[in-house]
């Protein structure tokens, strides 16, 4: 198993920066992958941005490209993984869920490629 929790959500301003970090722990030998989703009010689950631990390989959505950037820190230990998020705008306004996947799911997108998912941070954009 492994378990994941987010922080670093909050309220910042338009054009405004934020860190989310995502903690692993458990079996985080066994992951592969972790994808940022996030759900705004009133709207479907989105993928967000992902990394494939064993490439390093990235991956995002056309509506933060170039404004985020998805990096991982394999310290002694400890496991954890950032989403940078700058330039934000109301739009990114929403839930944002980290997610982990140990067996080579098929593509980083869908969301059932993960098998954990953490409780997920509030980030608010204001205009």
């Amino acid at each position: 198993q492994v378990q994941l929790v987010e922080s670093g959500g909050g309220l910042v301003q338009t054009g405004g920066s934020l860190r989310l970090s995502c903690t692993a722990s458990g079996r985080t030998f066994s992951i592969r992958a972790t994808g940022w989703f996030r759900r705004a009010p009133g709207k479907e689950r989105e993928f967000v941005a992902a990394i494939r631990w064993t490439t390093g390989i990235t991956d995002y959505a056309d509506s933060v490209k170039g404004r985020f950037s998805v990096s991982r820190d394999n310290a002694k230990n400890t496991v954890t993984v950032y989403l940078q998020m700058n330039s934000l705008n109301p739009e990114d306004t929403a839930v944002y869920y980290c997610a982990a996947d140990d067996d080579y799911g098929s593509g980083l997108r869908p969301a059932g490629t993960y098998e954990y998912w953490g409780q997920g941070t509030q980030v608010t954009v204001s205009s």
